[in-house]
Parts: structure tokens; C-alpha cells; sequence
């Protein structure tokens, strides 16, 4: 896709996940909006794979969400680039839908090779990927998303350092950092400290991007991880975002970490966002 395609797919996918949460009111806005820009780069632009799904993933790049609660924005962005019908997404978290408020394998969703939302643990499946495609002489890449929230889970760090110590190099972890978790700022909750020295003290390559919501940026940010990698260190991406990013009230704020808007608000964010060429499911 060119950047301006990009572009467009991100107003699209920010209206989508707004019409998905609100219709059942229910659901997690806030994250799913400030990880539009990330997403429609991965698998716009960025990532080697097959809308022909299948679990194993054999020669393409497989992208694995750990912070699960953000399903709205993966489901939009999985459909919106053929891996299911875009109408499904009227089903979100509705009975018998495949498109549940945590996405889960046992409906054969395509796109989706993990039940997630359990938090810390995505890192620790997606090594397993890793390392299964170094067996299989797969030289394809994995990447997984992950929240800063996330981070304060025992199981993440223990991921962290095996990573390092088996040098698994074919991994690009990236981390939602917007400072904000369901209870308030991260900052409050559980503070990360200097989460780059961390990282790097793991034996991580880290690069860290100021600009999480800027397309541009996000694209030239993940070339220099892919750069950086098969050199025998994982690869990690610190992306500052906004949660709630592209709708001016849900901007600067944890509130809307879990909460849908109503109709007056819906409407509001939808004018921010206007309708595109894509077209509303």
C-alpha cells in the first residue's frame, strides 16, 4: 500500500472499531485507537503473509497480540486486509460471533493463531513460534504487540531475559507505550522506570519511537528493527502512543481504557473521522 492508502485504512479502521464498540456497548476503545497506526503498517506495508490462513505459518510472518483486550483494532485490520469478510465485524462480541471481546482459536478464526487477554503471556508463545521457525529453516520474522500495563505480569520479564539467552533473533516485540492501564497512568499504578536500560540490561536491542501514532515513523521504525535482526539479539520497538488517539476526548485520558460511547459521543468521534472510500461495513 502507498502512505496514503495507509492512511486512509486508519481513518477506516478507527471508525470501525468506534461502530464496534459502541453497538454492543461494550468493549475496549482507547488502546485499539492508539494502535491503529502500528497495525495498518504491520500488515499493510511491513509483514510477509498469506490471507490463505492456516496455524502453522510456514513461510510467512506471523504476528501474535498478547494485550488481547484491544481486539477491535485487530479484528478491523485482519478484515479490512482480506483475512475475513469485513461485514463480520457487525458480530463483534455478539452470541455465536467468531469475533469475541478477547480474540480465541477455537471458532478457526483466520488471522488469529492464540486465545489472548490472559496478560504476559503472548511473549512467551510467540518465542515458541520464534524458535519453531529457526527448526524449520523459516527465515520469516515474528512480532508481537504488547501493553505497558502488560509489562507489570512476572511472566513478560522471565520471556525477556530467555529471549536473550537462546538468542532468539528472528522476534520483533513491540510495546503500546501510552503511559496509561484501566486503573490510571502506569506511572501511578506500577511505575517501569527506565523500561529501554531494562530491556537492553536483558540483552534486547531496543529502539524507541516518540512518534507511535505518526505512519511515517512507525514504517521507518520497523525497517530498522527488521535491520536489526538474525543478529543474534531479540528486537524490541518502544512506541509511545496516545490511547484513544484521533478522537479529542478520548485523548489524554485512561477513561476510556474499557468503555464504549454513547450515541452523542459516537457521533462526535465519528465526525472526526470521516466517512472514506473504504466504506463503513
Amino acid at each position: 500500500m502507498t502512505l496514503q492508502e495507509l492512511q486512509t485504512q486508519v481513518v477506516q479502521v478507527r471508525r470501525d472499531i468506534l461502530r464496534m464498540v459502541h453497538a454492543v456497548n461494550s468493549g475496549h476503545p482507547g488502546g485499539s485507537l492508539g494502535c491503529a497506526e502500528f497495525l495498518v503498517a504491520l500488515y499493510g506495508k511491513q509483514m510477509n503473509y498469506s490471507t490463505k490462513f492456516d496455524m502453522d505459518g510456514k513461510n510467512e510472518d506471523l504476528f501474535f497480540l498478547s494485550n488481547g483486550h484491544i481486539s477491535p483494532v485487530l479484528y478491523s485490520v485482519l478484515a479490512r486486509n482480506g483475512f475475513f469478510s469485513v461485514e463480520e465485524l457487525a458480530t463483534f462480541r455478539k452470541l455465536n460471533s467468531r469475533l469475541q471481546g478477547h480474540p480465541t482459536t477455537h471458532d478457526h478464526l483466520p488471522g488469529v493463531r492464540i486465545a489472548s487477554g490472559s496478560l504476559g503471556q503472548g511473549l512467551s508463545v510467540a518465542l515458541g513460534a520464534a524458535q519453531a521457525k529457526k527448526l524449520n529453516k523459516d527465515n520469516h520474522l515474528i512480532y508481537t504487540l504488547h501493553g505497558d500495563g502488560e509489562l507489570q505480569e512476572g511472566q513478560i520479564w522471565e520471556a525477556f531475559m530467555y529471549a536473550a539467552g537462546k538468542n532468539v533473533d528472528n522476534i520483533i516485540a513491540t510495546i503500546d507505550y501510552n503511559g496509561r492501564q484501566i486503573d490510571g497512568d502506569t506511572d501511578q499504578v506500577m511505575p517501569l522506570g527506565d523500561l529501554q536500560a531494562k530491556l537492553e540490561a536483558f540483552g534486547w536491542v531496543v529502539f524507541n519511537q516518540e512518534e507511535g501514532n505518526d505512519l511515517e515513523k512507525i514504517l521507518q521504525t520497523l525497517e530498522q528493527a527488521k535491520a536489526a535482526t538474525g543478529k543474534g539479539k531479540p528486537v524490541a520497538i518502544l512506541l509511545h502512543t496516545e490511547m484513544g488517539n484521533g478522537v479529542d476526548y478520548m485523548m489524554g485520558t485512561h477513561a476510556w481504557h474499557g468503555k464504549a460511547p454513547n450515541d452523542e459521543q459516537l457521533e462526535s468521534a465519528l465526525q472526526q473521522n470521516p466517512v472514506t472510500p473504504l466504506g463503513d461495513y
